[in-house]
């Protein structure tokens, strides 16, 4: 059986979407303006867009990390701000979007890769899309060199620690002390698996190796965060490039200038905590002790900052109350991808001045800012932020002014 569509916008995924009388057909790998014939042994592409490029990975098309290779870069940052703007339409809000950063290939010094071990030796990649099939990789485009010149030893290490009935999943972070690489899913620990992989380790020179919980190696793998250094927990989250960070802290900096108060919510281990306190207290709140623990350690060994203080707490299911946040001059908050319904509505509440909120996730983040709107907040400036370049993921940088 064979369809000739025309495709006729792309989806929040990067499929090509048509419609087919009472039916919607999406297809990945196709453009807007395509007229493509669909089968059940694939697709087609009868007329290319002018925007259709050669995928430069040789991956594209089994792997499922990317989704708009095929497509310009024009494309590409058109349809990420066209994510945003629907998410806030749908909403009733303007996005006044002043425009976009998108990190360069080869930059992403965060990455969770999946392995497995096999017959002769071990996979070590992404999946592919929507299936638990691990697609080898060999030659990434969005990995940093450094990364991809340890998938050699990162087999290795699967054929060693992994087992063929389950996957292994490694948080892989690179910074300049060297590879941090967390293990889990693997054989449980013991004396002949910890020499092994220490032995591995220490040949790979990595900086920290982690197999399910526990350290095998131990030099600190410190990452800059403004005037600090931080030795994060294993595998804890961090933005995904340096050239994307960079973004958000400038977005948030500018928003934030002149607060000499402000809290961080969401705060991790301090990537806007700790360059704010060059110029004003942060008091930062985070549900997890142990990226807490991180930033504060790395707030008293930097010199000439002022106060930081530290609160633990589910930001989800006990918000800072208005009463909590009144005496602020500017609230920061960068909340995870289900977003901060509860903690907007006490924002909301509150007398803050200034918003600036970092968000990985339009649909949710739009009904966040509908939630200030509705209260005396007006959206006042947006940034999109590109960290994961060729991926259906968009980030965020809002500024919010109370009226």
């Amino acid at each position: 059986m064979s369809e000739t569509l025309r495709i006729e916008r792309l989806d929040r995924r990067g499929n090509g979407v048509a419609r087919v009388s009472d039916r919607t057909v999406r297809l990945p790998m196709t453009l807007p303006g395509e007229l493509v014939e669909a089968t059940d042994s694939g697709v087609r592409v009868l007329e290319p867009s002018p925007d259709r490029v050669r995928p430069p990975c040789p991956h594209f098309r089994q792997c499922g990390g990317c989704a708009l290779m095929h497509a310009s870069d024009e494309v590409v940052a058109a349809w990420k701000r066209g994510l945003l703007e629907s998410a806030l339409a749908a909403q009733g809000l303007p996005a006044p979007i002043e425009g976009i950063h998108t990190s360069p290939p080869r930059s992403r010094r965060r990455a969770v890769l999946s392995g497995r071990r096999t017959k002769k030796g071990a996979l070590v990649g992404f999946h592919a899309r929507a299936s638990d099939v691990i697609v080898d990789v060999v030659d990434c485009h969005v990995i940093r060199p450094e990364i991809q010149a340890a998938l050699p030893l990162l087999r290795r290490i699967v054929a060693k620690g992994g087992s063929r009935s389950a996957e292994v999943t490694l948080t892989v972070i690179h910074g300049p002390a060297g590879l941090d690489v967390t293990a889990t899913g693997g054989k449980p620990m013991d004396p002949a698996l910890f020499s092994t992989l220490a032995a591995l380790a220490a040949e790979g020179d990595l900086a920290r190796l982690t197999w399910n919980g526990e350290a095998i190696t131990r030099r600190p793998p410190a990452l800059p965060i403004g005037p600090a250094q931080v030795i994060p927990p294993a595998g804890a989250f961090l933005q995904a490039t340096v050239e994307g960070e960079a973004a958000l802290l400038g977005c948030v900096d500018e928003f934030t200038q002149g607060a000499r108060r402000i809290a961080d919510l969401y705060a991790g281990i301090g990537t806007f905590t700790l360059p704010l306190s060059r110029r004003a207290e942060v008091h930062a709140v985070e549900g997890l002790s142990a990226p807490l623990a991180a930033l504060d350690a790395g707030w008293r060994g930097a010199a000439g900052l002022r106060r930081v203080t530290t609160e633990i707490r589910d930001l989800a299911r006990r918000p800072l109350l208005a009463d909590e946040l009144t005496g602020l001059d500017a609230i920061v908050i960068d909340p995870p991808r289900a977003g901060a319904e509860a903690q907007a509505r006490e924002i909301a509440a509150s007398a803050a001045p200034v918003v600036a909120f970092v968000a990985c996730e339009p649909v949710g983040f739009a009904r966040d800012a509908r939630i200030l709107c509705d209260n005396g907040y007006d959206l006042t400036r947006l940034f999109v932020i590109d960290q994961f370049r060729w991926a259906a993921h968009v980030e965020i940088a809002a500024e919010f002014r109370r009226r």
